[in-house]
This record gives C-alpha cells, structure tokens and sequence, in this order.
C-alpha cells in the first residue's frame, strides 16, 4: 500500500473521482483524520449508491431517501467497503467535502485541514475485521506520506460535530484501532 505523492492517490484503491473538494486554502495542510459512517440506502450495504452519492449522480427516483439527499455535495477522501475495498474520491492533498461544520480542539472548518475516510456501516451495526484490518494498514500509510499527520490526531464525525453527527458511532471499536495504532483514541 503507497501512496503517490504526487498525485494524492493511494496505489491499492478503485478511483472514483468526485468533483466535491477544492482547494485547502493557504498555507493549511492535513493534520486530522476524521472517520465516518455511511450506508446507502440507510442500514443497506452494497449496490455502488455511495459512489453515485459522491459523484452527485444519486438518482432521487431510486429510493425515497435519495430524494432528500440528491442535492448534496459531499465526498469523503475515502471509503472502506464491509468486504475491505478501499474507495478514493478525492486526492489526499485537496479538500474533500466531508465534515460539514466542525470544530477540533478549537479549529473550526475541519474539511480545511483533515482527511476524511467513510467506513461503510451504520450507527447500530458491528464492522467487520477487514475493514479495521484495511484501517490499521492505511492509517500509518497516510502519516508516512504526509508528516503533519499523526496517528494521535485521529477523531470521528461524531467528536467534531457532536450533536449534529453520529459516526462512525457506538459499534466502532475505538478501542481496537487504538490498541493496534499504539494510541489512546479517538482523540478530540
């Protein structure tokens, strides 16, 4: 597992290029890793909705919950599927349209200096081994490529916009990541 320096592409993921993100503005970098949940339809796995979701190609006649959110314009920078595939959508040195808003340890707007990373599952659901295995392998990856991250500045949703946000939520086992990372986690 690499990741082009150059490009912002990690070699193992399917692409998927999405056009929610832009530029991080001036003179911000990726200090954060911020970890979601998604499932599309809600509860549902499968069926390549989240990639029509990030690719604003969701259509809303598809299911009833499509047409509340068709209109989005979000994209993490990652996804890792309940079977492991891992998903790229946006390059890791852009700013993806992940996190809405946000605040860590007194910084708001989190999309400015964080990499977003969407496991697919819900708020009531365990995931699976190779998703946390697929996890653990990435995350010192990401800080190798990119010295300003630190596997201690890894949060969820949850921590950054508490109230408003739910995941990845109480099925995922911050206890596991952080054991195998060498961390204390999630940190907020």
């Amino acid at each position: 597992m690499n990741i082009d320096p150059q490009t912002g592409l990690l070699d193992i993921a399917r692409q998927c290029p999405s056009p929610n993100h832009d530029e991080r503005p001036q003179d911000c970098v990726a200090d954060l890793i911020v970890l979601h949940n998604i499932s599309l339809p809600p509860y549902e796995f499968g069926g390549g909705w989240i990639d029509q979701l990030f690719t604003n190609q969701l259509d809303p006649s598809a299911h009833p919950f499509f047409a509340e959110i068709c209109h989005l314009r979000v994209a993490s920078h990652l996804l890792i599927t309940r079977e492991g595939e891992i998903v790229q959508y946006v390059p890791f040195q852009r700013r993806a349209f992940h996190a809405g808003v946000s605040c860590y340890q007194g910084r708001e707007r989190c999309n400015d200096f964080s990499i977003g990373i969407e496991l697919e599952g819900t708020d009531f659901t365990a995931f699976t081994d190779i998703q946390y295995q697929q996890l653990e392998a990435l995350l010192p990856v990401l800080v190798a490529a990119y010295p300003t991250l630190s596997l201690q500045h890894i949060t969820g949703h949850e921590h950054i916009a508490p109230g408003r946000k739910t995941d990845p939520g109480p099925f995922f086992d911050w206890q596991r990541l952080g054991d195998a990372l060498g961390f204390y986690l999630p940190n907020g």
